[in-house]
């Protein structure tokens, strides 16, 4: 897998500098981790067939089955404060649609703050962690893309959200091109996060995200849910809403979910 990859893998300045690849690991981003502690290089990749223990936001599982989909994960020492790293799971997700319209022709969008989303349903979920390193903590980012899951697949808690390429596209895409246009992506990211160049990011991250003028919910980690209509995407990538009473306010990713009014986007 490496190899392929590396055949379109054009130069980067830092991601993809090492790259690990396993048949079958409990979770990218868990090993990484692991390596993190070891003394793995900033920019280095992991990547899977199979994961048997995917991680999503929120405690929520990823599912990975073997040979469907690109389960990457990648580690950054920015050597910046915590407050400078917190767009980076917003511009994954630009990233990540930058990948895919590179090699796919399609882009898709943003579910607020960091799913893909093509044909109204996911395609690709994204998990930021910090590792603190001595006192310098570091990022393990992980990116998990449906690529060629048929709808029999999925499973019955996933499959009415869930989608792949195959799916969307009605052909095959070819895992090893998108890691290498996904590690060029990321490694792009990195390059203006440590500069401190977000606009375009945020630009982009404003035109992609699906959410914006819809009705949405807000849903709390207990479970509560308050209605409210997305109106913008602030600086720091938090989404302005306003709820039903009228009131005006701004969320973060760690604190709520966002689904549509009517399901997933909708």
């Amino acid at each position: 897998m490496e190899q392929e990859i590396r055949q379109y893998l054009q130069r980067t300045e830092t991601v993809g500098s090492a790259i690990l690849y396993f048949d079958t690991i409990d979770s990218t981003n868990t090993c990484l981790k692991e390596q993190a502690l070891r003394g793995a290089a900033d920019g280095t990749v992991v990547i899977a067939g199979h994961q048997t223990a995917g991680r999503g936001r929120m405690t929520r599982s990823f599912e990975s089955p073997e040979g469907k989909g690109l389960y990457l994960s990648v580690l950054l020492r920015p050597k910046l404060p915590s407050e400078r790293l917190l767009p980076l799971t917003a511009m994954a997700a630009v990233a990540a649609c930058d990948a895919v319209e590179r090699v796919c022709g399609a882009r898709p969008g943003v579910k607020w703050p960091n799913d893909l989303v093509l044909g109204g349903k996911k395609l690709c979920g994204i998990l930021t962690e910090l590792v603190m390193d001595g006192t310098q903590p570091c990022v393990v980012l992980g990116v998990g893309v449906n690529v060629s899951q048929q709808p029999a697949d999925f499973s019955p808690e996933v499959a009415d959200m869930a989608t792949s390429l195959a799916v969307q596209l009605g052909r095959a895409v070819s895992r090893a091109e998108l890691a290498a246009a996904l590690i060029e992506a990321l490694d792009r990211l990195y390059t203006a996060l440590k500069a401190n160049d977000l606009l375009p990011w945020l630009t982009a991250y404003r035109r992609d995200c699906v959410n914006l003028g819809k009705p949405v919910q807000l849903i709390a980690p207990d479970g509560t849910r308050e209605a409210a209509t997305a109106l913008d995407v602030d600086k720091a990538f938090g989404l302005t809403v306003q709820t039903a009473e009228g009131t005006g306010k701004t969320v973060r990713a760690g604190e709520v979910s966002v689904r549509g009014l009517y399901g997933y986007i909708e």
